[in-house]
This record gives structure tokens, C-alpha cells and sequence, in this order.
């Protein structure tokens, strides 16, 4: 395999020139856009070089499902957008949340993670990964420092949240999370989907490991399915060795590496997730996949700024209108995140909006129906304006009481601002609701 780790991003580079460049210096007559590399397979003529790659002992390909030039290219673009040392691609999100999880987890382990999170998420921590053995304590994000403490276990390996939680949009406190997981020495793992590294970047509050649904702001024009996970490198695993073995001691899977040793801090957790997890699940993305992603990752920071304009705009609208019940935005002077929002996203946070339709289920039903611009989609964060009603859909599966801890309640709609407009989006929400509320 190749080496997982990553230069950091140049700090004198900003973030819309990593955008950009990040990931992919061509040498001398090399092309200036990363070449797609559509091949499964690797040609060598020393069947002892082969044997050195899968040793781990030296740099290269040998099989796709592993790695591949075009994935890590896009990969190492992330790493230096969110500053870390390593990273990885995943098929989807949920692959890569999964991936970050059972990494350091196995059966008879705990979980500690926020309640406010994906209704996807929530479901593969609360009911799949508890059939693999792993159990899960669920705190609210605003719950004090002491019921924090409270829910960790001597079995804890990981804490697990969102920075923006999808669909309530309320705010991770990194501080507080990060000083509760490091008290009991395990890791922080944020999903930093919705702001994505142009407005936020945890490592810099104690956040260990990121996750990305790419297939969201990253790709940003609905075209492909995909995931990413980083490593700040700052967990010392060997200093908490007892509680993560398959980091600290021989793997016996893999020819008896050591991956806290032989890789360090910076690359210990990737190289690992590749050679156990991707060579055993292989939820690897299509190596044009990623070149997709990675084009359209170099109008990230422009595209950004648009969608947390509009998405201003909007929810100023909606919280103007007496129709509405309520709105959240973090980017809300209003809203009850937004000093924490200002403190970890100080450059704004993204386009979502979520708010509420009085009238219970078939009022949003018939406001949604009536919508012409804005589409009726299973999807957020995209070039196009989409709306939805999570607790018919996306949270679905949840129980009344689990989606009012989730901060979903039954009259939430999620509105996720695009590209367009910001006026035609609004005259677009105004003729729906002059129909139906």
C-alpha cells in the first residue's frame, strides 16, 4: 500500500488555494489535473517487491480495494484542508462514521455520542453496531460537563458527534466534548459535513479524528456517493495502550505489524483502517468517483460562501414570517447556537436551515407538495435547493421520544438553500405557504 500519512496544509496557504491545489503537485510533464487511474490491478516484475508491499514495508499499489492514485490524490486534498496528517476515502458517509467507529471498537466496547445526529448514523450506532456487541450511551449536546462524565464507561473507546447536526443544526461544543473524551483517554470523532473545512476546522479544538459525507458541500452537485475520514495525528494511542490493542499490539491479520509503532500518531489509525477494514468490507469509491470529488472540491470555498449567504437570507425571511413556528440557523444572530457557532465557525457555517410548519404532518406534507423551485429530495447540501421532512424520512425509524432528544420534532422541516437566487428561493417558499398556511 501506499504511505497513508499526508503533508499538512502550508499554513500560509488559505484554505480557498488548498481548495485548489491541495493534494496533486505534478513533477516536471506531468498532467496539471490529476489523471484517473481506472485500473483494479498493478503491474510488478519482482514478486519480492509485491511481497514488501503487502509487508507494509514499503510505498506502492498492488489492488484498488486497498488503495489507488486517484482516491489517495483526493484524500490527501481533504487531509490538508482539515489539517491533519492522514486520510482516507470511503464509498459513502456512513461507510466512513462506520470505518471511524469500528476501527477502535469491537465487541464488548462502548460509545459515548450525541443524540443530535443523522437519523442513519443514529440507527448504525444504536441498533447495527449493538448487534455486533458494541454498546452506546446517547447524551444531548447541551448536557452539562458532569452528565457528560457521567455516561462514560471503563469499556469507552470513542466519542462520537456532529459539528452542525443534521437536521437540527444545533452546535457541537468541541471544548467540552473534547475535554470529557481526553479526560478518559479516547478520541474525539466529529462528522464535519455541514460547515466542511472552509468554515470549520475541529483539530484546532481537541477534535482527534473527522469524518466527511462527501457525497454533500464536497461534491455539492449531487453526482456522487462518497465518504472521507481524517486523522489530526494528536491521539498518542501507545499512552492509552491497554485500551486500544488493535493499535498497540501484532496484528496477526497482517503479518504482525504494530501500526501505533511502525506508523506513529500520524499515520497509525489510517494504515489500520485501511489494511483490516478496507481489505475486509472494500467500501472503496470508484477511482472517477473521486476525481469527480476532486474537481469539484476546487470551488468548495466559493461555493460555500454562497450557500451560507443564502442560507442567511432565507431564515431571515422565515423568521420574519408569523406562519413559521420557529427557525433554526447558527448563523442567526437569534439562534441559540450562534455565539458557539461564531466561536468555532467564525467565517460562517452553512446553507441548511431548519424550521417549523404548525399543523402537524399534513400541513408539511402540503407545503412541501406545493414547492416548484425547491426540490422534494432524500438529499442536503447540494448546488440545488432541496427540502425535507425528516421525521417522515430520514428519522423515520425513530421513536417520539428519540426524535424529540434528537431535537426533531414532528413539525421540523430541513431546507437546505442552493445556488440560486436567494430571492427566487424565498418567492418559492412564499407562493407554498400562501397556499397552504
Amino acid at each position: 500500500m501506499t504511505d497513508m500519512t499526508a503533508d499538512t496544509a502550508d499554513e500560509s496557504h488559505s484554505i480557498d488555494t488548498i481548495c485548489v491545489q491541495g493534494g496533486w503537485q505534478p513533477k516536471n510533464g506531468e498532467p496539471r489535473t490529476p489523471p484517473i487511474v481506472q485500473s483494479t490491478t498493478f503491474k510488478y516484475t519482482s514478486s519480492e517487491q509485491m511481497s514488501r508491499l503487502f509487508d507494509l514495508s514499503e510505498s506502492g499499489y498492488f489492488y484498488t480495494r486497498l488503495s489507488n492514485p486517484t482516491n489517495d490524490v483526493v484524500a490527501k486534498k481533504i487531509c490538508e484542508l482539515e489539517g491533519g496528517t492522514a486520510a482516507i476515502l470511503t464509498s459513502s458517509g456512513q461507510a466512513a462514521n462506520f470505518f471511524a467507529l469500528f476501527n477502535i471498537c469491537s465487541a464488548g466496547d462502548h460509545i459515548v455520542a450525541s443524540n443530535a445526529i443523522y437519523g442513519g448514523t443514529y440507527n448504525l450506532i444504536n441498533v447495527t453496531m449493538r448487534r455486533m456487541g458494541i454498546d452506546c450511551t446517547f447524551v444531548h449536546p447541551d448536557c452539562t460537563p458532569e452528565e457528560l462524565d457521567a455516561a462514560f464507561r471503563p469499556n469507552t473507546k470513542a466519542v462520537f458527534g456532529e459539528s452542525i447536526a443534521n437536521p437540527s443544526l444545533m452546535v457541537l461544543d468541541f471544548d467540552k466534548f473534547a475535554a470529557a473524551a481526553h479526560q478518559h483517554g479516547v478520541p474525539l470523532i466529529v462528522d464535519n459535513t455541514f460547515p466542511t473545512p472552509v468554515n470549520c476546522r475541529p483539530f484546532k479544538y481537541g477534535v482527534d479524528i473527522v469524518t466527511h459525507s462527501t457525497t454533500k458541500y464536497m461534491d455539492g452537485h449531487g453526482s456522487c456517493v462518497g465518504g472521507a475520514i481524517v486523522d489530526s495525528g494528536n491521539f498518542d494511542w501507545m499512552a492509552h495502550a491497554d485500551k486500544f490493542p488493535g493499535l498497540t499490539t501484532p496484528d496477526d491479520s497482517y503479518h504482525g505489524v504494530t501500526y501505533a509503532k511502525e506508523f506513529g500518531n500520524g499515520g497509525a489509525f489510517i494504515t489500520k483502517c485501511v489494511a483490516q477494514l478496507m481489505r475486509d468490507f472494500g467500501s472503496i469509491p470508484s477511482p472517477f468517483n473521486s476525481w469527480v470529488l476532486g474537481q469539484n472540491l476546487e470551488d468548495l470555498g466559493l461555493r460555500m460562501q454562497r450557500h451560507c449567504e443564502n442560507g442567511y437570507k432565507v431564515a431571515k425571511f422565515l423568521e420574519s414570517d408569523p406562519r413559521i413556528s420557529w427557525v433554526n440557523h447558527p448563523g442567526l444572530e437569534t439562534d441559540t447556537y450562534y455565539e458557539l457557532a461564531k466561536k468555532y465557525m467564525p467565517n460562517g457555517t452553512c446553507g441548511v436551515i431548519a424550521f417549523g410548519v404548525p399543523g402537524g404532518r399534513e400541513k408539511v406534507s402540503a407545503l412541501l407538495d406545493h414547492l416548484k423551485l425547491v426540490s422534494i429530495a432524500t438529499h442536503v447540501a447540494d448546488s440545488r435547493s432541496c427540502i425535507l421532512y425528516p421525521a417522515g424520512t430520514t428519522h423515520r425509524q425513530l421513536t417520539d421520544e428519540q426524535l424529540k432528544e434528537a431535537g426533531v420534532g414532528i413539525d421540523l422541516v430541513r431546507l437546505s438553500c442552493g445556488l440560486e437566487n436567494a430571492d427566487d428561493i424565498i418567492a418559492d417558499l412564499k407562493q407554498a405557504m400562501d397556499a397552504v398556511l
